[in-house]
């Protein structure tokens, strides 16, 4: 048994913040019905290359961006733009405890499908609405995109190399806002539907992405708000903690530049560092002996430090360091992520049984669960490939009425 095992999930968002919170929801068990455009379905169908490889080695029509996002969901094709359509979704939403939109503001109401609209249909209804910048403000009716939003709310501002050795804005390697978006929806979906199985009353959850990338400056918001400086971009190094940054060591056995990462939280660690470095005077060191005098001090230790690393290789620093208890960590590409012992440990690879390849791996679900394990269903391969068992089994349509809405373009 999953943990939402009972909740049936109507999912009307595409390509990654909504989409990422559904599948997490899928992941604990809910049935998530994905509503896709027939024809063409969610956009991540064709972000690619990479797409899967048929049996005779050729591009399919599945991009793997797609297949990461949308594990354990019943894909059902539906126009909205038509009434017949529109029908179909308030039926279903009346067999639904969830609903999730990622449409600009206004037009699901444009559709009669906004939230006030299915309430009367549902009371119980938790529908989530996930857009750029939330349903009220002057930015409301604005297309709110991950990279802008990594702009507008100051995270690319302090991700990227010192300006002062040639650093500029940089974004994330990853859709960080779509993807916290998606995370904080799924906690308050999950605490809404707690409120309605106590008290049978539904809400619109208001999900944004300017509002989550403003919540995960995280210290980095704080430190302005409270200290008042500016804060800019510092490459790999922390704005509060010294040493806590990328060192380069010595050269790799191919004779390239090889790194890894120091990450020093305290004055015991530090100490600790100091003398696995053979200098235990650094740690004694009025200036640096405590982490306030370290960031006060940055640019004399770090010169300093910078030399004595490079005295070792990545291995045998990486090796003394752990023994002491020094917290460190190689900096991996993304096959060595794969290949690393703990990530194979914790089962972070999938493999499904897909039609088009038998032994397909994605990632898997982090969440680990004691009693209620998540599920490992694969992404629906094929757009609609669901739809007629929906129709008939959740709504008890009859053969002729969904051949009429086949005929009519709705399914």
């Amino acid at each position: 048994m999953n943990s939402l095992d009972g909740v049936r999930v109507l999912d009307l968002s595409r390509v990654l913040a909504g989409p990422w919170c559904t599948q997490t929801l899928a992941d604990l068990g809910a049935d998530v019905i994905k509503i896709e455009r027939p024809g063409a379905g969610d956009d991540t169908r064709t972000w690619g290359p990479p797409f899967l490889k048929d049996a005779q080695g050729h591009d399919s029509v599945e991009a793997a961006y797609y297949l990461g996002t949308n594990r354990n969901k019943r894909s059902v094709t539906c126009d909205i733009a038509k009434p017949a359509g529109q029908a179909l979704i308030r039926d279903l939403v009346q067999h639904c405890q969830v609903f999730v939109e990622n449409f600009k503001v206004g037009d699901m109401a444009r559709y009669g499908l906004d939230y006030d609209s299915l309430k009367t249909l549902n009371p119980g209804l938790v529908y989530c609405s996930v857009t750029g910048f939330g349903q009220t403000g002057p930015y409301r009716e604005r297309a709110g995109y991950d990279y802008a939003i990594q702009g507008m709310g100051g995270l690319m501002s302090i991700t990227g190399e010192r300006d002062d050795i040639g650093g500029g804005p940089q974004k994330v390697g990853v859709a960080v806002a779509d993807l916290f978006t998606g995370m904080y929806a799924t906690v308050a979906i999950l605490a809404a539907l707690r409120h309605a199985e106590r008290t049978g009353e539904g809400q619109h959850v208001d999900a944004a992405l300017l509002d989550t990338q403003v919540a995960m400056l995280a210290n980095m918001g704080a430190n302005y708000l409270v200290g008042g400086k500016l804060p800019g971009r510092a490459g790999n190094a922390h704005q509060n903690i010294v040493p806590y940054q990328v060192f380069e060591v010595a050269p790799a056995a191919d004779g390239h530049k090889d790194h890894l990462i120091l990450a020093v939280g305290n004055d015991s660690q530090y100490a600790k560092f100091c003398a696995v470095a053979g200098h235990p005077e650094l740690a004694t060191d009025s200036r640096f002996a405590r982490n306030q005098g370290r960031v006060r001090h940055r640019d004399e230790l770090v010169p300093l430090l910078q030399d004595i690393m490079r005295t070792r290789n990545k291995a045998a620093w990486l090796e003394a360091l752990e023994a002491a208890k020094v917290p460190c960590g190689a900096i991996n590409n993304i096959a060595e992520v794969f290949a690393d012992p703990q990530v194979q440990a914790r089962g972070m690879v999938t493999t499904w049984q897909h039609p088009l390849k038998p032994d397909l791996h994605l990632v898997s679900s982090p969440i680990k669960l004691g009693a209620t394990p998540v599920r490992t269903d694969l992404p629906p391969p094929m757009l609609g490939q669901h739809t007629d068992d929906v129709l008939r089994n959740v709504l008890g349509y009859a053969d002729a009425r969904l051949t009429a809405l086949k005929d009519k373009g709705v399914i």
